[in-house]
């Protein structure tokens, strides 16, 4: 609860009003690295009346799609040894890259709109859909609509959840954060099962 109720104090903080319509591209800078909390953010300081709640979905998402790409180029280079460096960092084991390479081939829209929706996954899967030279046709338009989805619900979970913990009293605003966390972690859930089976299935050696 107190997380939600500082949203607004750390977005000003961070992005100053008067920055104009800079504040929402640092706010794009701030969800390419950050990702969820930042989305949260601006969408609290879009419910504070600071900024504009369909601005900050647009550059959000914009944010989000542009560090998309990047990890889709960075597989699509075929630069394993970069790939390695980087993934030790991140926790990302090329085993998991090849697992989800091959079925990428197949069902890269599917398994990119799930991905979407875990988080956890999107990095490996963005990464093997470049190894595997997925053409941007085929999972281009599954993401956008992944990134419609979880950035709109983020946007939606983010500006409500602010507006209306800030006129429940101390115990009706534990009930709406929690409402808030279950709805966010469902979708969370709803593909990491499918991805992880995916990818133990299709993993080297099976």
């Amino acid at each position: 609860m107190i997380f939600l109720e500082n949203f607004s104090s750390i977005l000003v903080g961070g992005l100053n009003p008067h920055l104009g319509v800079w504040a929402y591209f640092l706010l794009a800078l701030m969800v390419a690295v950050e990702g969820p909390v930042a989305t949260l953010l601006g969408a609290a300081a879009a419910s504070a009346g600071w900024m504009d709640p369909l601005l900050v979905f647009v550059f959000a998402a914009g944010g989000n799609l542009t560090a998309d790409s990047l990890w889709y180029t960075l597989g699509y280079a075929g630069k394993l040894e970069w790939i390695e460096r980087i993934g030790r960092k991140l926790g990302v084991k090329l085993e998991t890259l090849h697992g989800l390479e091959a079925g990428l081939r197949e069902h890269a829209a599917r398994i990119l709109f799930l991905a979407k929706l875990t988080v956890s996954f999107m990095i490996p899967t963005l990464i093997a859909t470049g190894l595997a030279r997925v053409r941007w046709q085929r999972w281009f338009p599954a993401l956008f609509a992944g990134e419609m989805v979880w950035t709109g619900s983020l946007v939606l979970v983010g500006y409500f959840a602010t507006r209306v913990i800030k006129q429940f009293q101390v115990g009706l605003q534990y009930v709406v954060l929690g409402l808030a966390l279950l709805f966010i972690l469902a979708m969370f859930w709803m593909g990491r099962d499918f991805l992880r089976k995916h990818i133990k299935g299709n993993e080297p050696g099976r």
